[in-house]
């Protein structure tokens, strides 16, 4: 397991998805603001792709977040869109409603920087999210990652286009603490 101060990062179990799915993606205006799409339902038993894991799948390494104590799970976290050549990744995160405002967030975004520039050795990750998500710009910002752009009106969620902005954050400018 990967340990913040807060958070920690391990493999999905069988027994997350469950709760994922309820907490999150079952979450219309949720998953509608976190997905690249129109949310659908997904029929109950089947394999959700959003929360399954395929350990062959090189692009993408998913996570559950989970308090580093007990292990409770309170959300997930992902790097995916792996580019081993240009050695880029791009950032994800999910908190169930329950752990939201609790500074998890920050938290969640350095461990998966350590696990980005560390572990993987890539140069530089990337967080896109919606303007109004003002959780993810500060967890984002207080780990060095600096806006690059805003994609406007890029995201149609819930009956309105809303701006996208990307953040980088380059392996010489991260801040690393002690991590792991």
């Amino acid at each position: 397991m990967l340990k913040g101060d807060k958070a920690g990062l391990r493999a999905r179990h069988e027994d997350d998805i469950p709760v994922l799915r309820t907490e999150l993606y079952d979450d219309v205006v949720n998953s509608s603001r976190a997905g690249g799409g129109p949310w659908r339902p997904i029929t109950p038993g089947s394999k959700d792709p959003r929360l399954v894991v395929d350990d062959t799948k090189e692009g993408s390494v998913p996570f559950s977040v989970v308090e580093p104590a007990g292990g409770t799970l309170i959300g997930t976290a992902t790097l995916w869109g792996i580019d081993h050549h240009n050695r880029s990744a791009h950032i994800g995160l999910g908190l169930l409603p329950s752990s939201r405002g609790k500074g998890y967030g920050t938290d969640v975004v350095a461990v998966l920087c350590h696990y980005g520039f560390v572990v993987r050795g890539l140069h530089r990750l990337q967080i896109e999210t919606l303007s109004d998500n003002t959780a993810m710009l500060r967890s984002a910002e207080r780990n060095g990652f600096v806006r690059e752009g805003v994609l406007r009106s890029s995201a149609w969620v819930m009956g309105e286009f809303l701006d996208g902005v990307v953040l980088g954050l380059l392996a010489q400018d991260w801040k690393q603490d002690s991590r792991g």
